[in-house]
């Protein structure tokens, strides 16, 4: 397990330069929505479309932010008519991709990690995954969706699998996350945490350490020490 995240976090320690100062990782794991790429709009207009026509107010959605949309449906929707709900979030959000933006460094972050050394950990679909991450032209070639695991965020199965795909070992792993459910799945995953405000603030973000955007940091890589963080 990672010993700092049961440590109480001050301001200072919350700063991903102090918190991992002389700490290299094997991999950096990242999220996708409102971590590498911005569709909170997107996302949020399509659910609020679905929460009506299952008879909820719009904003429902919002404490279901980084969970798998198969997990959300299971806890409204009566069973027979749960695959029916899945596919018209799905065309919903498949048909939606006006306003899909690239984060502020995500960019920069991917690209300076290698291929074999960085994973896209979401709770999206494949489909919908590669359809947003071609819209905004952030290739990954290794990437873990709610697909491809029976237990999503806040599960540590994909963060798990995303390690096992690149061949690390997960507490030599930095999970990147804007989403608690996200954090709480690199937690029990053995892995480091930086959280970034995306769909939530910084004070709701309980992680090792956190940062307001991805271009106050850097990545570094060398092949024979790994991955370190410094400041921009």
């Amino acid at each position: 397990m990672n010993p700092a995240a049961n440590r109480p976090m001050t301001t200072a320690s919350r700063n991903p330069v102090d918190v991992f100062d002389g700490r290299t990782f094997d991999a950096v794991l990242f999220d996708m929505d409102g971590t590498l790429i911005s569709s909170i709009h997107v996302t949020e207009r399509c659910w609020g479309v679905w929460m009506q026509e299952c008879g909820y107010q719009p904003e429902h959605y919002h404490q279901f932010h980084g969970t798998p949309a198969r997990a959300i449906i299971e806890q409204l929707v009566p069973q027979e008519d749960r695959e029916a709900a899945f596919q018209r979030i799905l065309a919903l959000e498949m048909g939606s991709t006006d306003g899909i933006i690239t984060m502020a460094g995500a960019a920069e972050a991917v690209a300076a990690i290698p291929p074999s050394r960085r994973a896209i950990v979401t709770s999206s679909t494949r489909d919908l995954a590669l359809v947003r991450l071609g819209i905004t032209g952030l290739g990954m070639d290794t990437m873990v969706t709610a697909d491809d695991v029976d237990n999503g965020k806040p599960h540590p199965d994909p963060f798990l699998l995303a390690a096992r795909l690149l061949g690390v070992d997960p507490q030599r792993c930095l999970v990147i996350e804007d989403a608690p459910s996200g954090l709480r799945a690199g937690r029990a995953a053995g892995c480091a945490t930086l959280g970034v405000p995306g769909t939530h603030n910084l004070e709701d973000l309980d992680a090792d350490a956190v940062i307001e955007s991805l271009d106050h940091i850097r990545f570094i890589y060398d092949d024979m020490a790994g991955i370190r963080i410094i400041a921009a």
